[in-house]
């Protein structure tokens, strides 16, 4: 089967002035995503974890193109999106939508919950009968939990689980084959995080979508997603079927961020090794040399400042970018 989405070496830089420096001083650069490769098949579901600062939403708006990428390709069904002009993307754009993090931040507050749902139905396909985008608003706002009747409210009379949902509506009126979900439930409830969560399969299901799901909590991850790909510093360090990935993790930067998530057992949260990430996160402005995770890795040698080392498979499509890779049984999250 041909992958729908296919990222190839994608890099993402941004040019930062030198505090106080003069006009004419040349940028520092800010490798914010740096030769990130993967591929999408129809109807997956994609996980993205990291640390913050890991490049992930940066990765996203990449993919969706809100912002330009500096090198690398992005294929979607053949066509090289990341080298498109600005109108003939215009063409792809209705078949990849984006969830964003803060719920009630990227609803247009003067805007009605029907007009927020029907603007890329009316922007995309101007000719629709105003009878007919009014029915497929109020279809859709039942599908993802909504009452119809509801359709004439404003954002700020919902909860933040409600207006999640508003912002799924809209990225479905289209009836995309790609959904990217940027942290999707970090701010909401837990309670509401499950509801959220689940709708979001159900939707995958029934509509055949392809995902790519980006947070922090590796349960949710494990629990939505088919692979998990594993970002530091703008680079893949690991990526592989979300529950090998979970429970049988190579990378010691995976196996640090497992173990920072705590397991609801409290002899079984004692009992096992938690190993600890010493110092911060290097700044993108200046990675390290060679493998960016060095300077944090219990596992560090001399050589590692050397070459980057590259995303070797070590069977089952299980990709790890460490020379001194090595599993570590750990306990599953969600366990």
């Amino acid at each position: 089967m041909d992958p729908l989405l296919s990222v190839r070496n994608l890099s993402v830089t941004f040019d930062v002035a030198k505090p106080g420096a003069w006009p004419w001083t040349p940028p520092r650069k800010l490798h914010a995503v740096s030769e990130v490769s993967f591929e999408l098949k129809p109807g997956e579901c994609l996980g993205i974890v990291g640390e913050s600062g890991s490049g992930k939403s940066t990765l996203a708006r990449a993919i969706v193109g809100t912002i330009p990428s500096s090198g690398g390709n992005i294929f979607f069904e053949g066509a090289d999106l990341a080298n498109m002009d600005t109108r003939d993307r215009r063409v792809h754009r209705r078949d990849v939508q984006m969830i964003f993090q803060d719920p009630l931040a990227a609803l247009n507050p003067r805007m009605t919950v029907g007009e927020i749902i029907a603007e890329p139905l009316i922007t995309h396909e101007p000719n629709t009968p105003r009878a007919e985008v009014k029915k497929r608003v109020g279809a859709l706002m039942e599908r993802v939990g909504l009452l119809p009747n509801l359709i004439n409210r404003y954002p700020h009379e919902f909860s933040g689980g409600q207006c999640q949902r508003i912002g799924i509506a809209r990225a479905l009126i289209l009836k995309p084959k790609l959904i990217i979900c940027d942290e999707p439930v970090s701010a909401l409830d837990v309670s509401v995080q499950a509801q959220v969560i689940n709708l979001l399969m159900e939707l995958q299901r029934d509509m055949g979508l392809s995902m790519i799901f980006i947070a922090h909590d590796l349960s949710v991850v494990k629990h939505i997603s088919d692979r998990t790909l594993v970002l530091y510093l703008g680079r893949v360090m690991e990526m592989a079927e979300s529950r090998k990935l979970t429970t049988l993790p190579e990378h010691p930067y995976t196996q640090a961020l497992i173990a920072s998530v705590p397991i609801p057992d409290p002899v079984l949260e004692r009992a096992r090794p938690r190993p600890v990430l010493e110092g911060e996160l290097p700044s993108p402005l200046s990675p390290p040399s060679g493998c960016v995770f060095r300077t944090r890795c219990p596992k560090a040698q001399p050589s590692c400042a050397g070459a980057r080392p590259m995303l070797e498979d070590i069977g089952g499509n299980h990709l790890v970018a460490c020379p001194f890779h090595e599993a570590e049984q750990v306990l599953a999250v969600g366990t």
